[in-house]
């Protein structure tokens, strides 16, 4: 499906047609995006610059305006506003159609262990990509790809200290997705709310913890204000990825060098907002280190149980989803051959200088 010689040529061709003939023939289409953002580094950084990418390759023959969430239809239900044309794409988290197929979790990244390097060469290396399009074509009817990295999580905000499994067991815990099945299995309490509640139910003790995204995500949320503990490592989300997808109708108008192209693109603003994202959590982790709060690790036989628990939940949805089996037989194949890679790689950042 990717053929890399023809995706060179198709991307020279277009930045040498960055001149006067493909200024004439400039914003032959405009494209509405939808988006489940509000606002933040997803909207305003992650999807303008898939938008801006798509812009660049094909020499201007294609402009993205892209949309804050709930603008183009409910922000929660972005494939199907694309499925049904009002927008001709999105930049979307594909767990949001978790309830649809469970398979969606896999794809955007769970308690699985994956970093957001070892998703990122499962994706482009070890096939994962080419899973995600028939996946999201099959299942959904649009046609999907990565176009942005998701960092690993803060595992809690929280105003109880959670170390242990014990400590676990009835907390009133904000969460979405697989991970609401699975901290609860585990013993939680958990609830689902939107972000922008997540602060108030924090504040006035609604919930006790609550689970969101990476340092420089949750900084502007404020809920280090309100909740004492930041508990790592982020084990429910060890990394992921944001989708763009496109309606069928209108990608089979595109001719097959501009479906090249905006995969392309989507390949390298996962590249860039890996550099951006990884970049300023470090920023953002530290303020939290220099802050008021406590910072607090996870016992590690507390992580060996998520991880436990984290299979048998997988093999019970493999039993019966043949989607959710295939792309599970080849992330634990991958899983297999990553085994021998801290024998001959140094870990990231942990080394004493």
């Amino acid at each position: 499906m990717h053929k890399l010689n023809r995706i060179a040529i198709s991307v020279g061709l277009a930045m040498g047609l960055a001149s006067a003939s493909a200024v004439a023939e400039a914003a032959d289409r405009s494209w509405r995006m939808a988006t489940p953002w509000s606002g933040g580094p997803w909207l305003e950084r992650d999807a303008q610059l898939y938008a801006d990418r798509v812009n660049q390759l094909t020499g201007g023959s294609i402009e993205i305006e892209v949309f804050p969430g709930g603008t183009l239809g409910g922000a929660l239900r972005v494939t199907n506003t694309v499925k049904a044309g009002v927008a001709q794409i999105s930049h979307n988290y594909i767990n949001y159609d978790y309830g649809t197929d469970p398979t969606a979790a896999l794809l955007a990244g769970h308690s699985s262990g994956l970093t957001p390097e070892e998703f990122m060469l499962w994706m482009y290396e070890g096939g994962g990509v080419e899973l995600y399009e028939e996946f999201r074509r099959d299942v959904f009817d649009v046609v999907a790809f990565p176009c942005a990295i998701l960092g690993t999580e803060i595992f809690l905000h929280s105003n109880k200290k959670v170390e242990t499994l014990e400590d676990f067991q009835g907390l009133r815990l904000r969460t979405s997705g697989a991970w609401a099945e699975l901290a609860s299995r585990l013993g939680a309490s958990t609830v689902v709310m939107a972000g922008g509640d997540i602060y108030s139910a924090l504040e006035r003790g609604v919930i006790d913890a609550a689970e969101w995204g990476s340092p420089e995500m949750n900084r502007p949320t404020g809920f280090q204000e309100v909740a004492q503990y930041v508990i790592i490592p982020g084990v429910h989300q060890s990394g992921g990825f944001l989708e763009c997808q496109v309606n069928e109708d209108t990608w089979n108008e595109l001719s097959e060098e501009e479906q090249e192209i905006l995969r392309l693109a989507g390949k390298l603003t996962v590249f860039e907002t890996w550099l951006a994202s990884s970049f300023a959590d470090l920023d953002a982790y530290q303020e939290l280190v220099d802050g008021p709060n406590e910072i607090v690790h996870l016992d590690q036989s507390f992580i060996d149980t998520i991880y436990e628990e984290t299979e048998k939940w997988e093999d019970e949805y493999a039993a019966d989803n043949e989607w959710f089996a295939r792309v599970l037989e080849s992330q634990r194949g991958f899983k297999d051959a990553m085994s021998r890679w801290p024998e001959y790689r140094l870990p990231m950042g942990g080394i004493e200088r």
